[in-house]
């Protein structure tokens, strides 16, 4: 892994890093938007994090104490700030994904999210976007924007519930745009991105298994074999997802692979349709091409 890590390292600054970003962001949006629908599935939202985190962590807990280096002194704090952030976006996301339809709550996380992030960009890093950037972002997030409303208009289940829903999208919105720049500097800090990323997951997979066990128990579990499979599928979701955006954001522009990681919307509907068993109309269709007319515009105003 030390290689790995140092051919990572080396690829900082370089044309072939930036193009290694791009294609690590856009895997990433693929991936995010599958853990979503892993989240929101046949089970409780709840308890899917909950499987899934304690996976992770489980997997994650001999990669950290074993294989990669120690972090270095000053990343405890940074590690504490990180994982007080991601549990604010995980409770959150799990209270919008249960009072709200995927293809609803989905986009608005998402499409609120970049705009954020950019100007976090700028205001950590010093990040600067051309006009035309600016531009992509407007198209990008117009589009996704647009996909919400389309189908907010349609959702004919629980509407009584899409005002509380919207506000908690929103709110986990933000929270993307804050983990999303935090975990940018976090994994600039340490000489081995490994060690962010194993020791992230350690840290980050007990807080929901112990949240849920506290505050769900009463309930009945469902079948431990299903969901200890969504557990494990989801725990490789997260690694794959959650490791590629980390490692375009130490190669390249923070709020670049932060714009392009939400085509994630655009996948987000086809496994909707796909998977879900939800729609997607000629209007959907011509929103997604709007999203991904706008995450080109960022890459090429670039």
């Amino acid at each position: 892994m030390s290689s790995l890590s140092a051919w990572i390292v080396g690829q900082e600054g370089t044309e072939a890093g930036r193009e290694l970003a791009l294609a690590l962001a856009l895997f990433a949006a693929f991936t995010h938007a599958l853990f979503g629908a892993l989240q929101k599935g046949r089970h409780d939202p709840w308890m899917s994090r909950a499987a899934i985190d304690l996976s992770y962590g489980i997997m994650a807990a001999p990669v950290a104490l074993f294989l990669v280096p120690w972090p270095e002194p000053h990343m405890w704090l940074i590690f504490a700030i990180v994982w007080v952030i991601h549990v604010g976006y995980k409770l959150s996301q799990a209270a919008a994904y249960t009072a709200g339809a995927y293809t609803v709550v989905y986009p608005v996380v998402r499409g609120s999210g970049p705009i954020f992030t950019v100007i976090g960009a700028y205001l950590l890093f010093g990040e600067i976007f051309t006009p035309l950037q600016w531009l992509g972002i407007a198209v990008l997030t117009s589009g996704i924007f647009g996909l919400a409303a389309y189908n907010l208009r349609h959702v004919t289940l629980d509407r009584h519930r899409l005002p509380m829903a919207l506000g908690l999208a929103v709110l986990t919105g933000g929270f993307v745009a804050l983990y999303t720049t935090y975990d940018a500097y976090g994994i600039r800090a340490t000489a081995d991105p490994f060690t962010f990323l194993a020791w992230f997951f350690f840290i980050d997979g007990f807080f929901m298994p112990i949240y849920v066990w506290l505050t769900r128990r009463s309930r009945p579990l469902p079948p431990l074999g299903p969901l200890a499979a969504r557990g494990i599928a989801g725990a490789v979701v997260a690694f794959a997802s959650f490791g590629a955006i980390l490692l375009a954001t130490r190669l390249d522009k923070v709020g670049e692979a932060a714009v392009l990681r939400e085509t994630s919307t655009v996948f987000a509907a086809l496994i909707g349709w796909l998977l879900l068993g939800e729609r997607v109309g000629p209007r959907r269709l011509a929103l997604m091409a709007l999203i991904a007319a706008g995450a080109v515009i960022v890459e090429l105003g670039g």
